[in-house]
């Protein structure tokens, strides 16, 4: 699995966002697909910082005691939008769950400062679970996202290790409260193969999601960032990703990304045309 070296537009992107003082998901998760999008270019927006209140074992993101929200920061979120000519804009966040709100507000703001910069830009958001707070579930439907993303990660029997401070029916429920608050609005998730999951636990949770509301769906290779996250524990053959997007589509889904290399909001744009 090779991913492309970053170019020289990928270079300029990322001075533009340390100039913006802007973070991304693609570099604080190490993905290995930066260099290909940073190239287009593309980048899933990371807002509300760069330290996570939770410590999940798959991620990267460092841990710790976050700052507090930047008031600018969807300002400068926007800017760098329009900066880089998109149409379609992916935000994300590290999970926040020292604020009131879960950090909903942000989202909020960003949504709209990039609708007001952008005039026809889509944006889809990819939120932590908001501690179950239909409240903050609510702030965010409410600024007009176009898609609604919250990965579940993994198989529920994984999560004390995985996403020990997450709840797998938590997930699923902000999911189905997403898709039953905004009718019509596509909802999104993903997970990850390669941590020690059955094939009959990844069946099971694919029907979940799609019980639960889902029509778009990633599915990807977990690969280990750093030596001090999980180790991979199986790496899966590229003919059980095809077999499970061809299974997906069966159930439902309406848009299905597995491969090796798929992560969440790679090629987000071009995921949401087959909605």
């Amino acid at each position: 699995m090779k991913a492309k070296c970053p170019s020289r537009d990928a270079l300029e992107l990322k001075k533009t966002l340390r100039r913006k003082g802007l973070h991304t998901v693609c570099e604080e998760a190490r993905c290995p697909n930066m260099g290909e999008c940073f190239s287009r270019p593309t980048a899933t927006f990371m807002i509300l910082g760069s330290r996570c209140t939770r410590n999940c074992g798959f991620c990267s993101v460092l841990s710790g005691a976050p700052g507090p929200p930047d008031p600018e920061e969807p300002r400068k979120l926007a800017a760098a939008a329009g900066e880089m000519g998109l149409k379609y804009v992916v935000i994300t966040s590290v999970t926040r769950d020292d604020l009131p709100d879960s950090g909903a507000g942000q989202f909020a703001a960003c949504i709209r400062a990039v609708k007001r910069e952008i005039p026809g830009a889509k944006v889809e958001v990819l939120t932590p679970d908001f501690k179950g707070d239909m409240d903050a579930l609510k702030t965010v439907l409410e600024a007009g996202p176009d898609v609604f993303n919250h990965n579940v990660e993994t198989v529920p029997a994984l999560y004390p290790v995985v996403r020990p401070q997450a709840d797998y029916a938590r997930s699923l429920f902000i999911l189905e409260s997403a898709g039953r608050l905004a009718p019509g609005m596509p909802v999104k998730s993903g997970f990850m193969l390669g941590l020690g999951e059955s094939m009959d636990e990844v069946y099971s949770l694919m029907e979940d999601l799609r019980s639960s509301g889902c029509g778009m769906l990633t599915i990807g290779q977990y690969l280990q960032p750093t030596k001090a996250n999980l180790p991979v524990r199986e790496y899966v053959r590229p003919e059980i990703f095809e077999g499970l997007k061809a299974a997906a589509l069966a159930m439902g889904f309406k848009s299905v990304a597995s491969g090796p290399l798929v992560r969440s909001s790679m090629n987000a744009e071009e995921h949401y045309a087959h909605v």
